[in-house]
């Protein structure tokens, strides 16, 4: 009887040793995970898949990738389902800052946004030098514009230009929403013949897979900047405050912001994305 009361202890013992060496490797695996909350640009681009290997194997840290539009990104910063955020959307991300959700929102990058549409150009907008003109063309021609439609970084630039333009698209039945995410809106673009609002580094990254082409750039209005934001810990005590303090470092280190200086040059010519660490916001883009 003693002796299986001794086995029962000592099976209990290996029991409660077992749950705590587990619970202190699942804590730790917890704290070397961070969830990155991100534009789908950054992740259609292919940059995140150039720089999440260099950054994780630096630190030891796993990244969790989300990529949804900004909106999206902030909405989860905002209910602490998120670390850290990369975002293109300035002044969503100002009312995100001024409301107390995060800290430290530091700019990355910048590139632009563009125009595109069929070869053919229905709209006749090629080579037109300002958005909210070419805007008011697609409206007047009733040519299919795909809008993302998702409370992206985008989708806001996209809603300020019909804005500016003084047209109200929702409900026409040229304008139609995917949804989407930018790569699966080209696509969805291309295939129906439509234009649509691009960041620069997307559709560059797909192109060749679309039946797209470039109408218009080159417009101030069009220019698309990247921030990095930690969640705020005081908010959301349980967030990867330390992880997300060490992303963010690194997206605006030197050894990154070269790499970003340069991705894409080898295959397009040209950068997909441009460095703007430690600059001015009045500098931005610049």
């Amino acid at each position: 009887m003693k002796r299986q009361i001794g086995q029962k202890i000592l099976l209990l013992g290996v029991v409660v040793s077992f749950l705590f060496i587990t619970g202190v490797f699942s804590a730790q695996a917890q704290g070397k995970t961070i969830i990155l909350a991100t534009t789908t640009s950054t992740q259609d681009s292919g940059l995140l898949d150039v720089l999440l290997p260099i950054f994780e194997k630096e630190t030891g840290y796993f990244v969790k990738t989300i990529a949804v539009g900004s909106g999206q990104a902030m909405a989860m910063g905002q209910k602490g389902e998120a670390d850290v955020l990369l975002v293109h959307s300035p002044e969503a991300e100002k009312k995100f800052m001024a409301e107390g959700y995060g800290i430290n929102r530091r700019p990355v990058m910048h590139n632009d946004f563009i125009i595109v549409g069929p070869p053919g150009d229905p709209a006749k907008i090629k080579g037109e030098k300002s958005s909210v003109e070419s805007f008011k063309k697609i409206a007047s021609a009733r040519v299919l514009f795909l809008s993302r439609g998702d409370n992206s970084g985008t989708h806001a630039k996209e809603k300020a230009i019909w804005e500016a333009a003084g047209i109200n698209p929702e409900g026409e039945k040229w304008h139609q929403e995917t949804g989407l995410g930018m790569g699966q809106t080209l696509s969805v673009a291309s295939e129906k013949k439509g234009t649509t609002l691009t960041d620069r580094g997307t559709y560059l990254a797909l192109k060749k897979n679309l039946g797209l082409d470039i109408l218009v750039e080159g417009d101030a209005v069009l220019l698309n900047i990247y921030h990095v934001i930690e969640v705020n810990p005081a908010k959301w005590p349980r967030v990867n405050n330390p992880g997300a303090k060490s992303f963010s470092g690194f997206m605006v280190s030197k050894e990154t912001q070269g790499i970003i200086k340069t991705f894409g040059v080898d295959k397009f010519g040209s950068p997909l994305f441009f460095p703007d660490a430690d600059k001015k916001e009045e500098k931005l883009g610049r």
